[in-house]
């Protein structure tokens, strides 16, 4: 792909005294997309007569770093005929003149800052090939997103160069693979997702992108041609946090962004900590495959295909999808419990500080509700739309799950507390009070998968503007029936990755 830089894009570039402070994350992105970077001759005698004699200077030594077109093609006579009809000044000329390399295809993109230029694209039809550096951008991160941020949890984005490598943590990474310290280095801009506590590592988590042209030739069977995301390097100190269900959330999350195909793992299995993550990641609908070799010796690959498998009816192997032909309920959660449950559901008035703690409820993806509804006949494979409880304007709703198992007629509290343990926002004296607050009411439990939080927000008011609730009295007590059309209204609403709904 070649890229046609205009004047004032290299003017940016080459001024000691930045103007633009994207203008690094432009070139940043043009070199990681591997664009072949062009300049019209016209450009280059304008630096050279450029008044800042620094940047024309800085401009002629760099230039080796830029192809310059040589072989100038004449105007088009569509780019002529809006010349005489637009263009008032020599330098009017000039820029239709760079801008007719994009118009007859020479270029891929060209990159301008120039409203004039844009606008002459725009009367040409080619406005979709001539850019500013902030609809590049936008565009190359749209088609090129990055590793999601986590903004509240101990889990965190670091570079690589940022993890101090001499954590004991890194001793059985050290002992499974020959070169790890040389690829960590090499790693040293890229990043990771961790959890530490008290300075120490408690949990790692790499996520590589790979497209249709990477090499697999050390797997069998060889892997077929697809856009895949590796799990370079996953480990979770066993810490009864649940960090390891937290984690998965993060890998699934990335691969609805990122748009994957499949999802990989390569895993020794010598550790009790391999052993188990392995287990989830089964728990999760990962399979093996076959055997990656190198010069570390033998490993294990592990798939995960992200489509729906029709094949079984357990939800965690179909996570995070969501079955449209279910029923759905929507189900209230009171305000002072929700972010507790679902931290990624994070309303922009609460305050990230407040989640940070490590909370096994908080990590899980598989937790439970308790209710009393008089409505109990959910059922596996169900999906459940959670209200956040607050009024007319505060009400909102904020988050999806796919229902696992009902648990009723639940025969004591000890059992009641074991159902509910590490998985509920509640007390274990919080939990005795639910039991004990009706005698002849008990409690039953419904345990979900925490699924997929929605990127906007309906709140009562809307929802009665759009029929799903008919007024604020007919606010949802229990597990409320909502049809497939009032489903559809919330998915658009809502924002929802429609990737993630099976129809």
């Amino acid at each position: 792909m070649k890229i046609l830089l205009d004047t004032n894009i290299i003017i940016h570039r080459e001024t000691q005294n930045v103007i633009r402070d994207d203008i690094g994350v432009l070139f940043r992105w043009i070199d990681n997309l591997h664009y072949e970077k062009y300049v019209h001759p016209f450009t280059v005698a304008e630096i050279e007569k450029y008044g800042n004699k620094k940047i024309a200077s800085a401009f002629k030594i760099k230039l080796g770093s830029y192809n310059v077109i040589n072989a100038i093609p004449p105007l088009d006579k569509r780019v002529i005929e809006l010349s005489n009809e637009v263009d008032k000044t020599e330098n009017d000329r000039v820029d239709t003149a760079i801008l007719n390399i994009q118009y007859v295809g020479i270029t891929d993109i060209f990159l301008t800052e120039d409203k004039k230029i844009k606008e002459k694209a725009r009367l040409l039809g080619i406005e979709s090939k001539v850019l500013s550096i902030e609809e590049f951008l936008e565009i190359a991160n749209y088609e090129n997103p990055s590793l999601l941020d986590y903004k509240i949890l101990a889990v965190r984005k670091y570079r690589f160069g940022n993890v101090s490598l001499s954590d004991p943590f890194f001793d059985s990474f050290r002992e499974d693979y020959i070169d790890f310290e040389k690829w960590y280095r090499k790693k040293n801009e890229e990043f990771v997702y961790v959890c530490q506590s008290e300075n120490r590592v408690l949990a790692f988590l790499y996520l590589k992108l790979e497209t249709e042209e990477e090499n697999y030739g050390n797997i069998r069977p060889i892997f077929s041609a697809k856009k895949r995301m590796k799990i370079g390097t996953f480990k979770v100190v066993l810490n009864g946090m649940k960090l390891g269900e937290r984690f998965i959330k993060i890998i699934f999350d990335n691969a609805i962004a990122l748009k994957v195909d499949e999802l990989y793992v390569t895993i020794f299995n010598k550790s009790i900590e391999q052993r188990r993550l392995i287990n989830l990641l089964e728990d999760f609908g990962f399979s093996f495959y076959g055997i990656k070799t190198s010069i570390s010796g033998e490993e294990l690959v592990y798939v995960r295909q992200m489509k729906y498998d029709t094949n079984t009816n357990i939800p965690k192997r179909n996570f995070p999808f969501v079955q449209k032909k279910r029923d759905t309920y929507l189900v209230p959660i009171y305000e002072q419990y929700h972010t507790n449950l679902f931290p990624d559901s994070i309303l922009r008035t609460e305050s990230p500080l407040d989640f940070i703690e490590n909370e096994p409820f908080r990590n899980a993806i598989s937790k439970v509700y308790i209710s009393r509804s008089k409505f109990k006949d959910l059922k596996s494979g169900d999906n459940i739309i959670f209200y956040r409880t607050g009024g007319l304007y505060k009400s909102v709703i904020t988050t999806i799950g796919v229902v696992e198992e009902v648990h009723k007629n639940i025969p004591n509290f000890i059992k009641f507390k074991e159902l509910c343990e590490n998985r509920s926002v509640f007390s274990d004296e919080d939990l005795k009070k639910h039991w004990e607050y009706y005698s002849n009411l008990k409690p039953f439990i419904v345990r979900f998968l925490y699924t997929y939080s929605f990127p906007k927000r309906i709140n009562m008011k809307r929802l009665i503007e759009l029929a799903i609730i008919k007024d604020i009295s007919s606010a949802p007590r229990g597990f409320e029936l909502i049809n497939s059309d009032n489903f559809d209204k919330i998915i658009r609403e809502t924002g929802t990755d429609e990737s993630i709904i099976i129809n």
